[in-house]
């Protein structure tokens, strides 16, 4: 435990891990588990989940064998100005879901990825599909997923991978003005990059043709059902070409999920890198609140220590995170929210204080849990138990990224 001079509570076993009963995936780490909740013996699924299960000791991150990549990005048969693009960004070999699927991508196949949060699955998609426009600057791209913010993200990453080369995307979201996207879509562009409901009501509009984009993503697809939006992606790739490739990118399988690939994807090429539910290099632990103790005061001891230099606060309600980030600041910390509440702007506004260290702490609902690349995150503390194992999990992998050693801390009664 993290809190008092109780005894921190002993590493639950490492059970044998069991082969996923579906369809056979190729990958360098080929050990994708599809029952969901058995992450390294820690968790286990359904709607509650026991306090033990938030304790998990990171494995030291020297255990880990580098992964050794097939190819380099200089190997593959792409423009060569979308080669330098690459490497400036630093970029020289390809993480495994990249190595894996890009080359696929690049052949004009259907692609099912499957692979953790923070895996580079952004840029397995987008460099194939990138060099795919440079071919035929006639082609259209439509990327769906779940957030405003993992759209907008995304949205960037194809700013610096393209360059100065003439691409143009659009981004189709909720939460702002509807006619200034109508207005962009009126002009040249092959990226259309947004969430379900939006790009739904766009298509009913008729400013978004489906027909006309031969190629399709679902980007963190699980998570897109998860939140209700099942019918709305049914509908946009009902109305797409039929001859389109399509790319479907997931941290989890399900049968809906496998339902789906089934009605939508021809003969995908299937590529697992998942190496287990929660990231290994993440220490959980809970922070237990006893009866007649001020939870807020337990929360501001921890945020003063000096190792908490960068900290992702989840709440259950936005209400509550709005209340608990005041709270900070009026105690003197530099803290950011973001919620449903907040317009786009603002979130955006938060969201990049927070990237670039000018706020020490973000305060969010669990809109932030998924897909968004935000550095150095040392701490996340779960303030309000999460409602489900799936959103602990992409929780706590906004830590631990990248190689580096994360904490992720669940206040408990």
């Amino acid at each position: 435990m993290y809190k008092n001079n109780n005894s921190r509570g002993s590493r639950p076993g490492r059970p044998a891990s069991s082969k996923s009963g579906g369809s056979h995936f190729r990958g360098r780490q080929n050990n994708f588990n599809s029952n969901r909740g058995r992450s390294r013996g820690c968790f286990s699924s359904g709607p509650a989940i026991h306090h033990s299960k938030f304790i998990c000791k990171a494995d030291p991150i020297v255990e880990s064998a580098p992964y050794i990549p097939v190819n380099k990005f200089a190997d593959f048969k792409i423009n060569e100005v979308l080669k330098i693009n690459i490497s400036r960004k630093g970029y020289i070999d390809p993480t495994p879901i990249q190595d894996g699927a890009i080359p696929f991508v690049l052949g004009g196949r259907d692609v099912v990825g499957i692979a953790n949060t923070g895996t580079g699955k952004t840029a397995a998609f987008l460099i194939p599909l990138l060099n795919k426009i440079i071919n035929n600057f006639h082609e259209k791209v439509l990327v769906i997923v779940p957030t405003r913010e993992l759209a907008l993200q995304i949205n960037q990453e194809l700013q610096e991978f393209k360059g100065d080369l003439r691409i143009y995307s659009v981004c189709c979201v909720g939460g702002v003005g509807i006619y200034g996207q109508i207005s962009s879509l009126r002009r040249s562009h092959n990226f259309v990059i947004g969430t379900p409901g939006r790009l739904k009501d766009l298509v009913d509009r008729k400013v978004i043709r489906l027909n006309e984009f031969k190629t399709v993503v679902l980007d963190e697809a699980d998570r897109m059902l998860d939140m209700g939006f099942i019918e709305d992606m049914r509908y946009i790739m009902k109305n797409m070409a039929p001859n389109r490739q399509t790319l479907f990118f997931s941290a989890t399988i399900t049968k809906e999920i496998d339902k789906f690939i089934e009605e939508f994807l021809t003969n995908p090429e299937k590529i697992s890198v998942k190496t287990g539910d929660t990231a290994r290099n993440v220490e959980q632990d809970i922070v237990r609140v006893r009866q007649g103790e001020d939870k807020i005061e337990s929360l501001e001891c921890l945020l003063a220590k000096k190792e908490f230099s960068k900290v992702l606060i989840f709440g259950r309600t936005k209400h509550g995170v709005e209340k608990l980030c005041q709270t900070l600041v009026q105690r003197g910390f530099k803290a950011e929210s973001i919620h449903g509440d907040k317009n786009q702007s603002r979130r955006q506004s938060a969201l990049k204080a927070f990237k670039e260290n000018h706020s020490q702490i973000l305060v969010a609902t669990d809109v932030a849990a998924r897909g968004l690349d935000i550095p150095n995150v040392t701490h996340v503390i779960n303030y309000d138990i999460p409602a489900t194992y799936e959103d602990y999990v992409h929780r706590i992998g906004r830590t631990g990224r990248a190689n580096q050693v994360g904490v992720a801390l669940t206040f408990v009664n």
